[in-house]
């Protein structure tokens, strides 16, 4: 009867946040083939726990936190390959200087040349609509840290896609 309980609930709660946390992944990463293997990964590590989890206070943002950790793994895994495949390729002579670069560096790309933490940040409060308060439980940092790197991934933002482009992101203009 108990493991029936569980699974209702954890049933329930995968329905009402798998799309979430799929898109959480995909804004973390970038990547739309990944954010539903990582989604998926994210909630079976959640069922394993699962007592654990329905018995937290908030079981939405430790759902978060763990999709956000398992993305921040998988940046850095990707980050190191990427480097060992430059080191390999840098010793070549038929190295291609500046390839096809597009004129326009669409959302994407500006938010994959943000550090992680900025970018768990602004994707957090402002593309989920968070409050400070769940961004800093979804992450584990304070309040204080959420708001100073959100402001400072906004700026590099502003910096990377025009004022403009940043503050039609956001839906607001600065104060």
């Amino acid at each position: 009867m108990v493991l029936d309980d569980a699974y209702a609930d954890f049933h329930a709660f995968f329905e009402r946040h798998h799309a979430e946390l799929a898109r959480l992944a995909f804004m973390l990463t970038g990547e739309a083939d990944a954010s539903d293997d990582l989604a998926a990964d994210a909630l079976v590590a959640l069922w394993h726990r699962w007592d654990r989890v329905r018995a937290a206070d908030h079981p939405v943002a430790y759902a978060r936190g763990v999709v956000t950790n398992m993305a921040r793994a998988r940046v850095r895994r990707l980050t190191r390959e990427r480097r060992r495949i430059t080191l390999f390729w840098a010793g070549r002579s038929e190295r291609v200087e500046d390839p096809d670069v597009p004129a326009v560096v669409d959302v994407r790309r500006a938010l994959a040349r943000l550090p992680f933490r900025k970018r768990a940040c602004v994707v957090l409060r402002h593309a989920l609509d968070l409050s400070e308060k769940d961004t800093a439980l979804a992450l584990g940092i304070s309040v204080g840290t959420v708001k100073s790197q959100t402001s400072k991934g906004m700026a590099e933002l502003q910096r990377l896609l025009g004022a403009g482009a940043a503050e039609e992101l956001t839906g607001r203009r600065d104060r």
